[in-house]
């Protein structure tokens, strides 16, 4: 299933180190019947009622607000932290070598809103899951974590899962 959209994301072998096969969605977006197909598959994908789609930056902001149209919601932005002017809240998250952070505005969604969590991609899971911390400490209700790509050897999917969270995902590749 949706070997059509597999076929366009291109893999760049030792990238960015050696062993790493890096799954290049950028082919994928310049072809517009596929970007399209992507989007469409995902909305049919959403539970019922969404309030707000939330992108993890960068490549998640895509997708979240091509999402956000037709599942008719608004389009909450996760970025990295200090990147957003007004009040934030923010969580942070290990790394293979440190930590990170990320955040969003303090006033951008309401407690009890119903959230779709989105990203181009899961690996480890680590960014989506404090994704997730960040959204519930809103008040938010995470009804679904979708992805146009899993790295099902990575076990982020399966994490995200333990922590109550239901994930779909249009692709998988093996490996990391």
């Amino acid at each position: 299933m949706n070997d059509d959209l597999k076929a366009l994301i291109r893999t760049i072998p030792d990238f960015p180190k050696p062993g790493i096969q890096f799954r290049d969605i950028t082919t994928l977006l310049l072809d517009a019947n596929g970007l399209a197909t992507a989007v469409d598959r995902m909305a049919a994908a959403a539970p019922g009622s969404i309030d707000l789609v939330a992108g993890i930056e960068a490549r998640g902001f895509l997708f979240a607000a091509a999402l956000a149209v037709p599942l008719k919601a608004g389009c909450l932005l996760i970025r990295k932290d200090g990147k957003l002017p007004g009040a934030t809240i923010a969580e942070d998250y290990a790394l293979e070598y440190g930590e990170d952070r990320i955040a969003m505005h303090a006033d951008a969604c309401a407690p009890g809103a119903r959230i779709l969590l989105v990203d181009d991609l899961i690996a480890t899971g680590g960014t989506a899951r404090a994704a997730v911390r960040l959204l519930r400490k809103a008040g938010a209700e995470v009804v679904q974590a979708q992805f146009l790509i899993d790295l099902p050897d990575l076990g982020g999917a399966v994490a995200l899962a333990a922590d109550g969270v239901p994930v779909a995902s249009l692709v998988a590749f093996p490996g990391h």
